[in-house]
């Protein structure tokens, strides 16, 4: 299959307004049960059943038929391999029949096991090879559109979570660490990130007088609240805690939840899931035949916003990274703050919100104004309807959730989190998998550009 070009990232400043704003449509979407974990027995349950369903979920919600896609893009990370793809590793155990007769289909999903089990994909086209995870791989189906790979395509992205610790294969396979490594690795394979995003909120809280509580809190509380917030007949709610988990957090569960990485808690981070869910992508003149109103990509942006000067990211370095990405996002798109409608930026940790919110300068949210706005109303009724679809951490480490809310939102099918703007639905929307500094957000809109 032709492959797409290396060039196709927008990940530097200078590159001006995507010159795609409005060729390229999302015009479906579909999900799939969230587990906590495949058990390793149901075969109704393998990633690679819950990547067929999601397909065709998203093929429904669309109003096409299989023969009707000419790309299909799946993403072959897991997430229980690093680095890269985790293709090439799978649990010790012996395989099943075929066609599960390797990991592709049951802890991992690749183009050819879904074109072998999917034979009403009949018109295919395109099925590139290593395609990107959700947050650059949303800016990579979008971009393969415009460029005319192919005019109506399916974008697979599946999460497993496998029995013990989250990540297993590649390095993290090794009974030994050396190297950098070896001073956090014993902590656990996220400790980077969280080490990365401790220390700065620490001298958040610091400099502007705010505990961690106070400031973390609220926020946590809200997207477990969103994440309850769903269409009951919408695919078993796309959120582990919808489907299994418990009542609304309170403010005494956070507080007197266990640590993590001092003093980050486990409320502050996502909870791994098992699922997976399909987005479909199409040109703008295919797009207008579609069942439903186009969500139109405006830009899609890539790259990070600088790394640490020395070995201990500080506040300062967070804030300048977060503000380069936030100038990328907006120099892409065209739009100022004022324009967004639904912000929904990545929350694998709550760490990642406050200095976010203060780059991207959404409902004015300037240096040091975090704290009061994220213990202000952050309601999905309230006036700063902030991550409205209760993302990762209100729903399950998905990677999903971000994206299927702002879509909703744009559609106004978001049911009980339905935004209103000035007494109408959004029209704008940025959306993101960005851990960390990562600058890949997407960015949508209502009405086709220009």
């Amino acid at each position: 299959m032709t492959q797409q070009s290396a060039e196709w990232r927008r990940n530097r400043l200078g590159m001006g307004v995507w010159p795609h704003q409005g060729e390229v449509a999302i015009v479906g979407w579909g999900q799939s049960p969230v587990d906590r974990r495949w058990d390793g027995v149901n075969m109704d349950r393998t990633l690679g059943a819950y990547a067929i369903l999601a397909i065709k979920r998203a093929l429904e919600d669309a109003g096409i038929e299989p023969e009707d896609l000419d790309g299909l893009l799946c993403c072959p990370e897991n997430m229980a391999g690093n680095p890269g793809p985790a293709g090439s590793w799978g649990p010790y155990r012996p395989y099943f029949p075929p066609p599960y007769d390797s990991e592709d289909g049951l802890t991992v999903v690749t183009n050819n096991w879904l074109r072998g089990q999917m034979p009403e994909l009949t018109n295919i086209q395109y099925a590139p090879d290593n395609v990107p995870a959700i947050g650059d791989g949303m800016g990579f189906a979008a971009q393969a559109c415009a460029d005319g790979m192919y005019q109506v395509g399916v974008y697979v992205y599946t999460a497993n979570n496998l029995e013990g610790r989250y990540r297993q294969g590649g390095e993290f396979d090794n009974a030994h660490v050396s190297g950098n490594r070896q001073w956090g690795q014993p902590w656990g394979d996220y400790q980077g990130l969280m080490t990365s995003t401790n220390v700065p909120i620490q001298q958040y809280c610091e400099r502007y007088g705010i505990t961690w509580d106070e400031l973390l809190s609220p926020f946590v509380i809200n997207q477990h609240r969103n994440g309850l917030l769903k269409n009951p007949d919408e695919y078993e709610g796309w959120s582990y805690y919808y489907q299994y988990g418990p009542s609304q957090l309170t403010t005494e569960d956070y507080v007197n939840s266990r640590h993590i990485y001092f003093p980050l808690k486990i409320w502050d981070c996502d909870r791994p899931v098992n699922s997976v869910g399909a987005f479909v992508f199409a040109t703008a003149e295919r797009a207008k035949d579609m069942k439903q109103k186009p969500v139109y990509v405006a830009n899609h942006s890539q790259g990070s916003g600088g790394r640490a000067r020395s070995t201990q990211e500080t506040l300062e370095d967070t804030e300048k990274a977060k503000e380069w990405v936030a100038r990328l996002v907006y120099e892409g798109s065209g739009w100022s703050p004022s324009d967004v409608d639904i912000f929904n930026p990545y929350d694998g940790f709550s760490t990642f919100m406050p200095t976010t919110l203060e780059a991207f300068q959404w409902h004015g949210v300037g240096k040091g104004d975090a704290a009061a706005f994220l213990t202000g109303d952050i309601r999905v009724e309230g006036p700063h309807p902030f991550c409205s679809g209760g993302g990762n951490l209100g729903n399950g480490r998905t990677r999903t959730a971000m994206y299927i809310d702002s879509i909703q939102q744009l559609r106004g099918t978001a049911g009980p989190r339905q935004v209103s703007i000035k007494g109408g639905r959004p029209q704008t929307a940025i959306c993101a998998f960005a851990p960390g500094n990562s600058a890949a957000y997407l960015c949508l809109t209502n009405e086709a550009p220009g």
